[in-house]
């Protein structure tokens, strides 16, 4: 493949808002494309739905960063705790991989998941509560952000004072916009949450309480089935990933909805709908775009294409899932779509452990801003709304009005 690759804008506000156009056209150009990712980086673009199905299974991918050829990708890494940051499930593969994510699967099973959900409602209904009367909000940073950072923090037994910090640091952490993270930025931010970790750490080995954590300090004290440095990233991973693309998901679908009026009237009629409706906003929409990184271990063939060792391999979901090879009509908005089998969690042994929880959390969430805010409404235009740029897509917030008070703004029984 001689082509140049494909930069994608990120400094291009009318690109960070809608992607889409440019994605479909490097579908339509092939399987694979190369592409430069913000700040630089040069990846393989995996463009579509069987191709991105089989590569989150090949084996000749791996999730280490270190299996990588760029020196940028690992240099994006707090320099101080490098080891730490990549000793946790998400960048290992098995048999690493498959002990650290046994260690907390059973905190994720549907049973398990599904006991959470009248918590999740009552903390939907509090954060309601306060703009219910206001007749203004905005749903990102009342609402889509603090729900799933209080879900999250609860389940890890993170003490309520303690959790505005940890998503302040996480938000210095993650690559957003056109140029790479500003490594001291990075490190500072770093340095806050593992320092915090390990207070936190200590702190519940003084008091083990009934919660995640604790179970997990257990496991490694009194069983020795992970490292300090794997327990301090497992927290960590937990609490990034257990609540940033929740937030995305909740703040894009009712961003989704106010966009697609016929959608939202139809699910006003009809809340049954809702399930089918989180589906089709991770399909339509999701939270991680364009994709899903992996390194090659060796040379390796997709779709035609010989992928170098050690190059990155991104393996577009955002792209997938709108593939008409896959989903009939993939631009239109469906919430009464079947056949929806996306890749907005991945697939295979990376398969987000949180899709259960991110799932009950969405449809809890979305359901409570439904019911409890009438005459819901885009306090702006749509076109300017602002959007994530980089590997995690949502609105940074979400501006609306609605009718305060009223009868139907009272929390279900």
């Amino acid at each position: 493949m001689s082509e140049q690759p494909t930069v994608l804008p990120y400094a291009d506000r009318a690109f960070v808002a809608d992607p889409f156009p440019l994605y479909e056209r490097l579908r339509e150009e092939g399987p694979v494309r190369r592409v430069v990712l913000a700040g630089g980086l040069e990846a393989w673009l995996v463009t579509r739905y069987e191709d991105g199905l089989a590569a989150l299974s090949d084996t000749r991918l791996s999730s280490d960063v270190r299996d990588a050829s760029d020196p940028r990708l690992l240099a994006q890494l707090p320099a101080s705790e490098r080891a730490s940051m990549l000793s946790n499930m998400l960048r290992s593969d098995p048999p690493d991989h498959t002990r650290l994510r046994r260690l907390v699967a059973k905190a994720f099973t549907a049973r398990r998941v599904a006991d959470l959900a009248p918590r999740i409602r009552a903390i939907a209904d509090g954060l309601l509560d306060a703009v219910v009367p206001t007749g203004r909000a905005d749903l990102v940073a009342d609402f889509a952000l603090p729900l799933p950072i209080t879900v999250i923090g609860e389940l890890l037994g993170v003490p309520a004072d303690d959790r505005h910090a940890f998503g302040r640091w996480t938000n210095r952490m993650l690559m957003r916009g056109a140029e790479p993270p500003d490594p001291a930025v990075v490190d500072e931010a770093w340095r806050h949450m593992r320092a915090y970790i390990t207070d936190l750490i200590g702190a519940k080995r003084a008091h083990p309480g009934d919660d995640l954590l604790s179970d997990l300090i257990a496991a490694r004290d009194e069983e020795a089935r992970l490292s300090e440095d794997e327990l301090v990233a497992m927290v960590f991973l937990l609490l990034v990933a257990g609540h940033v693309t929740t937030v995305n998901l909740i703040g894009g679908g009712i961003a989704l909805l106010l966009a697609h009026p016929d959608q939202l009237a139809l699910l006003r009629r009809d809340p049954e709908l809702m399930p089918g409706a989180i589906e089709e906003f991770l399909r339509y929409d999701g939270p991680v775009s364009p994709g899903i990184a992996r390194f090659a271990r060796e040379d390796v063939e997709i779709a035609g294409v010989r992928v170098p060792r050690g190059a990155t391999v991104l393996i577009g979901a955002a792209l997938a899932d709108r593939d008409p090879a896959r989903f009939p009509e993939p631009d239109r908005l469906d919430i009464t779509r079947r056949d929806n089998a996306h890749l907005a969690f991945g697939h295979g042994i990376h398969y987000c452990l949180g899709a259960p929880l991110a799932r009950l959390e969405g449809r809890i969430a979305i359901d409570a801003a439904l019911r409890r805010l009438p005459g819901l409404a885009l306090a702006v235009p749509e076109r300017e709304i602002p959007h994530r740029a980089g590997g995690l897509r949502g609105p940074e917030s979400l501006p609306v009005t609605f009718t305060p008070g009223g009868r139907d703004a009272a929390p279900a029984d």
